[in-house]
């Protein structure tokens, strides 16, 4: 096991990463202070594959589960999937010191820490991240949040969790799909802070796919470890920790677009490859670079190619970015991998040129 930690200035937490961590939960949170009664929010999928795992650690350690069921998808990410909460755990009878423990993916880790950052103005949150997305990217850093329509994320509130177990071998039971789209956050962690990492992931990609314990947990503390870092300089997003969001503009763009039939992880990697395609036309990266990425994100499984949407659309739904500054939109470009910087100066015309022509 390896334990990461967080210093931030309205919080400090532990981030432990490691397969079998599951079985400890109990004593884990009795060591944090909790005694008595949790709420575990997850949905059925999660409760199947390691409800029961979970509830036997729990027990053990004298604890009283709720259980409340966990939005299913990213198309049940709403407000109206909050409220059910608010009133599932006003039924309860849930008091303000009671956890929250939201296990599952990245959908459930934000829906939960929403309700945990806002019920009773603000429950107790842990979370046990399940997927490599969510144990690599969306459940580190305090954002939570629900969509609004067909935007991501537009409400939402920075709220940090009092600690976070990422089990590595909860990711041998995903799909491989589930599992490359977690890849592309790893990937872009590598590429925005570290060139080392990058050339990492390309050699030791074949062991990833394959599942090994000491390499997933390597990738998944590494991945931790640069996020966290920049969230530890940039807790509210003002800053440097835009860095994040690469690949994410014309990513979450092209989520809407699709009314999120391109998953995430698929719509961040082509963004990711969209986005040192305009460095490079810009004149920032070499092509070199360019077929690195392309190259590691097609081994992982990831999308490479302009998916059949209309690229106007794409680049009007850009206009609704969360990030956008005076009515620009705001893009993360590469100097190199492991470099990039933050412009508002991409015109509109040079996107549609590299998604139409490619890159």
């Amino acid at each position: 096991m390896t334990t990461v930690s967080v210093r931030l200035k309205t919080a400090n937490y532990d981030i432990l990463v490691g397969p079998g961590l599951l079985a400890g939960m109990g004593d884990r949170l009795t060591e944090l202070g909790f005694s008595g009664r949790l709420v575990l929010v997850a949905d059925s999928t999660v409760k199947q594959l390691y409800g029961e795992k979970l509830a036997q650690s729990l027990s053990a350690a004298g604890f009283t589960v709720t259980t409340l069921a966990g939005p299913e998808s990213e198309e049940e990410k709403t407000l109206e999937t909050a409220a059910r909460l608010y009133q599932e755990l006003t039924d309860s009878f849930v008091e303000r010191a009671t956890p929250i423990l939201a296990m599952g993916g990245g959908v459930t880790g934000d829906v939960a820490g929403f309700v945990a950052a806002t019920y009773l103005r603000g429950v107790p949150l842990v979370h046990i991240p399940t997927t490599l997305l969510a144990q690599a990217d969306s459940s580190l850093g305090g954002k939570t949040g629900v969509d609004h329509g067909h935007l991501k994320n537009k409400i939402g509130a920075f709220y940090q969790p009092r600690l976070t177990v990422s089990d590595t071998s909860t990711l041998k039971s995903l799909p491989p799909r589930m599992f490359s789209e977690g890849l592309a956050e790893v990937i872009k962690h590598a590429a925005i802070r570290d060139k080392e990492f990058f050339s990492y992931l390309e050699n030791n990609l074949d062991r990833i796919l394959a599942l090994d314990d000491d390499t997933l947990e390597t990738m998944v503390t590494r991945s931790t470890e640069i996020k966290a870092a920049v969230v530890e300089q940039d807790e509210r997003d003002l800053g440097l920790r835009n860095i994040l969001n690469y690949g994410h503009t014309t990513g979450h763009a092209i989520e809407s677009v699709s009314n999120f039939r391109v998953g995430h992880g698929q719509a961040v990697a082509f963004g990711m490859l969209a986005a040192a395609g305009i460095s490079h036309r810009m004149g920032y990266l070499d092509s070199t670079a360019i077929s690195r990425l392309q190259r590691l994100l097609e081994r992982a499984g990831l999308m490479t190619e302009m998916p059949e949407l209309d690229p106007d659309r794409i680049i009007r739904a850009m206009q609704h970015d969360k990030k956008i500054v005076e009515g620009r939109v705001r893009f993360v470009l590469l100097h190199e991998i492991g470099d990039v910087f933050v412009t508002n100066t991409v015109s509109p015309s040079l996107v549609k040129e590299v998604l139409v022509n490619r890159l």
